[in-house]
Order: C-alpha cells, then structure tokens, then sequence
C-alpha cells in the first residue's frame, strides 16, 4: 500500500512520542528533538511556509548544513504541497540563482548570513520569489524572516488549511527535487515521489533490521538522495535517532561521542580513516607491529569466510580481542553493527584494509534517480562480495543491456526530470528500466560489478577500451599515493595525474631516499620520482600491456570541493581535471 510523507510522519509521532527523532550540538552540548515536536514543528513550518505564499507544486530551496532546521524545511514544504530542493553549501550564487530559478521556487532558506549573501546577490533574477527564511541570526531587509518568525507566521494559516494541503497530496506526487552534481551541463532536477522515498526507505529499514535504537549521524549534504534516505526518509519509519554534523572535520570527534549502530561512509571519509590509522600503525613498536600484521592476516580470513558462511578461524576471538576491539573503540565504531560504503567506487585495497581489522564495509549502489539505492549489501553470509556492487535491493530488478550498461527497474526508480522531457525519455525506457549510465556485469548470484561510468570508457589511439576506475582503484593502494586520474582517451598509451598523501609522504620520501616533506618537493625529487615509479611498475607487470601506466605526473596539492575537482560527494569531476590540468597532460606526451 502506497503512502504519502505526512501519513508516515504522524504515525511516527505516535509511535516514537517522546523519544530523540534529532539531535544537534550547541554550545557544545547535545541538544534533542523528540518526535512529538519534530512533527509539530515541521506543520509549524508548512503553515508559515503558505503564510509566506507557497504555493502547491512549487518549491522551497534550502541552502545550509546538516542541522534540525534543514530537516525541519524539507518536510514542512512537503507538508504543505511544495517540493523541498536542497542547495549545496559550496555553490557560488550563480549557481543558487539557477536551481531557485528551475526548481521555480517561492521561498528560499538560507542557513547563515553568508548564505544568505549568496540568495540576496541574485535576487533581483528572481522575481517570483515571495520570502526568505533564514536559520541563524536575523537580516534587516523586509522579505527577510528569520527562524523564530515561522511559529508567529502559522499562527495566519489555521490547522484544517494545511490539513487540506495535505490530503490534496497522492503518494506519486513529487515531493522532492534532487539536483544532480551537474558534472556534464547543467544541473538536472531529479524528481521523487511520496512512494519513491518512503517505498526505498521501508525496504532499507527491513533489511537492516535498523530500529528505535539505532543512532545515525548526518554529515553528507543533505542535498543528496543517500543522505536524505539514511537519515531523513529511513527514521520516519523505523524512529533511530539522527546526530547532525554541521562541519566534516569534526566527524571524528562526532563518531567518539556518538558511537554509531549504522555508520555510512563515501570512499573518500574511508580513504581518510585509512590513511590516519596507516600513520598511527607506522608509531607502533616492533611487537606491537607484528601483533597488528598477525591479526589482520586473521581478519583477512575471517572476512573472506564470513561471506561464503564459513565458520570464524580459531584465532578470530584472540585477534578480536587484542586488536580489532581497541580499533573500533578508538574509532567510536565499536556500537556499530553496519559500515556502508556508497555515492562512488571505492579501491580494494581500502575494503580489505578494513576488512583485516574485522569491519567489514559492505556496498551500496545507486544513483539519484533510483532514490539512493539499486542494490544492497549486508554483512552476512552470501549477501555481501567484497569489490563488488551486492545484490539488487529487495523489491527491485537489475539488468545489463548489450553494451553492458546497468539497467534497473522498480518502485525507487523516478518520475522524471523536472521540466525536461528530453533528458527523461533518454534515461527511462517506456517499460519502466532506467538507464544509469555505468557499465557493469552480473554474476550467477545476482551479485553486481561496476566496471565504469559509460561515458568515461578510455578508447585509446590504438583502439583499446580501457576502464579508468579500475585502474585508479589499484594504483590508489601504493602508500603515498592518495588519488589518481587515469588519462588516455586518443591517446597513444595511458598516463596518470597522482596527488600525494600527506600523512604518508614523509615516511615514503624516507624509504625513498629522498628529503621532501611537500608534494610540490617530491614532484621534483629525483630519488621520490624513481621510488614511485618502481611502485607503478609492479601494479603494471599485473595488467596487460595497453592498460600499463607509461608516464604520470604528481600534483601540488589534493584534488577537492574547493579546487573543483570533485562533487560536493566526493566524486571527481574528469572534466574539470583534464581543463585544469590540460598542461600537465599535455608535458606526459610531449
């Protein structure tokens, strides 16, 4: 049976009542919302939202972090007939201008004042924009409001108005508008439905058993579908508890207090536990060493015997107990009983590192317009493959076409896109497969490998296909290595820009030989150079010859958010590297 937010949300606040829907720190204390007034504040919301002059079928923009006020926004739009649509916090004013303007938005919520600069230096581009609400502080211009102006606003709009709102709704009305990252062209609006949030969120609640108990913490931009379905949708149903997280580099510290149950990681935030638990592991004592490398040896076979149902090796519960314990507890994941790994490849080496400390990240694989996820893996037996995709999510079907590009078809698959018939006829086939772009193969257990993004195929001058991730995903295992692009397409052979790791560079630059302590110093560093190269030739002697790194560069710095070079999820943006980088690419085939 096909629901609507609003019916899943009352039912919610009777049956969590009193219990922590949110939490978010001030003043350095954690501070809680139950259900009951998470529910009554999000009608509050919607009823000052048609105050302001929202309209049904029209949006609100939410420009700010992972705080009650975002969540609290998003569901009082939808309350009252509008479409949330989220804005990521790194998006220029141009940018903002142009998704109010598409998602054709009455009313925009600015977290801060520097937020609110960004609205108010495009607003005379937008016309049909009735007020803003701002989450934090207060603004002298008129058609500002600020937070604590929405309980004086409802108070014009009666209960039985929104009420009608509300039950206007059907559950295959749009709801929500996400906006891809916009990494070809410009941002398209992803529209999702009643049934395509609560239907995806029921099915993921079912299979992770997740309950009243467990605790999540929002720290992905809440922007993107997978957040919004860990830590939005998926609490409606089944009453966990949401941690807001408004600043990553705090994350850390975030999962010490918290002590997650269910703790969802892009490949990079992974990459990052993995290269500070690398540095710690190098300040280890010689016995401390080799207790560390016997237990993971260990945990390496537990791992691989977990996901064909085999019995955990006899040292597991020694290993468990001097090592992999401490581990958890030191990283505030020794609560957790799921570690998830989604939004973007993530390299073998990082899930096996994990894995030889007895967490085993499973993966998750989707995309926007499949409402987060396709498939699904769980760390139990025959559920979970490490490297690969999982399994299609329950309810749902995963196919390949002829050139091997994932299909998927079901409940979690969109509407459309907003305002582009084009686009969407392109994407989804008339009986109801969506196309996603990448490039895959399905094993005889359903289990799902993602080779590529389709568009990203390297065809080099010889004619050769060669998939760049996956070669990325190896060459990100050598130490000092923290991110790779693989460059070829027309090209005479394949050619790679690195970027160094900064925690690890001064101990390979010692091994090396070499005294650098800056990637720009090891970029010219004869001895550094040499070492690394040494290192690509032993991952080149594995592949077959037109798929061999023949040349690469190091870059002065980490490709990210700020630089460009990746999505606001940590997704690299080739594009914006093969622009930016065009003369270091140039000098690899000069």
């Amino acid at each position: 049976m096909k629901s609507t937010i609003m019916d899943i949300m009352k039912n919610a606040a009777a049956r969590f009542d009193s219990l922590p829907a949110l939490k978010t720190k001030i003043n350095g204390k954690w501070q809680e919302t139950s259900w009951e007034a998470y529910h009554s504040s999000t009608r509050t919301a919607a009823r000052a939202f048609m105050a302001l002059g929202l309209e049904p079928g029209r949006s609100v923009c939410i420009l700010g972090t992972n705080r009650p006020e975002w969540f609290i926004a998003d569901l009082g739009a939808i309350f009252a007939g509008g479409m949330a649509t989220g804005i990521y916090t790194t998006s220029s004013p141009e940018q903002c201008r142009y998704i109010a303007e598409h998602s054709d938005a009455d009313i925009l919520v600015a977290e801060n004042k520097d937020q609110l600069a960004k609205f108010k230096a495009v607003l005379e581009h937008l016309p049909r924009i009735k007020a803003i609400v701002i989450m934090e502080g207060e603004d002298e211009d008129f058609r500002v409001h600020t937070w604590k102006d929405l309980e004086r606003l409802a108070q014009k709009v009666p209960d039985k108005d929104l009420d009608l709102r509300i039950a206007q709704q059907s559950p295959d009305d749009c709801c929500t508008l996400i906006y891809t990252s916009g990494t070809t062209g410009d941002p398209k609006g992803v529209m999702i439905t009643h049934d395509n949030a609560m239907w995806t969120a029921g099915r993921l609640v079912e299979s992770t058993h997740a309950n009243r108990e467990d605790k999540l913490i929002s720290y992905l931009p809440l922007s993107h579908i997978a957040e919004q379905i860990a830590t939005l949708y998926s609490p409606l149903i089944c009453g966990s508890c949401t941690f807001c997280v408004q600043d990553i580099d705090t994350l850390g510290q975030t999962l010490a207090e918290v002590r997650p149950t269910i703790f969802i990681g892009v490949p990079r935030v992974w990459e990052k536990i993995q290269a500070k638990m690398m540095e710690a592991g190098r300040q280890n004592s010689g016995l401390k060493k080799k207790i560390a490398a016997w237990a993971r040896q260990v945990g390496i076979e537990w791992g691989k015997g977990l996901q064909e149902g085999k019995s955990p090796p006899l040292l597991f519960r020694p290993a468990d107990s001097l090592v992999f314990s401490k581990v958890r507890q030191k990283l505030g994941f020794d609560h957790c009983r799921l570690f998830f790994s989604s939004t973007a490849p993530i390299s073998m080496d990082t899930l096996e590192f994990f894995m030889s400390l007895g967490i085993p990240i499973t993966e998750i694989y989707g995309m926007s317009e499949c409402t987060g996820p396709a498939t699904l893996s769980l760390p139990r037996a025959f559920k979970f493959r490490t490297g690969w995709a999982g399994q299609a999510m329950d309810g749902t079907q995963i196919s390949t076409a002829e050139d091997g590009e994932v299909l998927m078809r079901g409940r979690h698959v969109f509407k459309g896109y907003y305002k582009n018939k084009t686009a969407s006829k392109e994407a989804l086939a008339s009986d109801g497969w969506l196309s996603s772009g990448d490039i895959g193969r399905i094993d005889d257990a359903g289990f799902l490998k993602i080779t590529d993004r389709k568009k990203e195929l390297i065809i080099t001058s010889g004619g050769e296909n060669i998939a760049p991730q996956v070669l990325e995903g190896k060459f990100k295992a050598i130490p000092a290595v923290s991110q790779v692009v693989v460059i070829g397409n027309n090209r005479k052979y394949p050619s790679a820009l690195i970027t160094l790791n900064p925690l690890a560079l001064r101990q390979e630059a010692r091994i090396a030989g070499s005294t650098a302590t800056t990637a720009q110093e090891a970029a010219g560093c004869e001895k550094f150079n040499i070492y690394l190269q040494a290192q690509i030739n032993k991952i080149n002697r594995t592949l077959s010859r037109v798929q061999a790194i023949k040349r690469f560069t190091i870059l002065p710095e980490e490709f990210s958010i700020d630089g460009g070079e990746l999505t606001h999820t940590m997704k690299l943006k080739r594009r914006v590297v093969h622009e930016k980088y065009a003369s270091s690419i140039e000098a690899m085939y000069a």
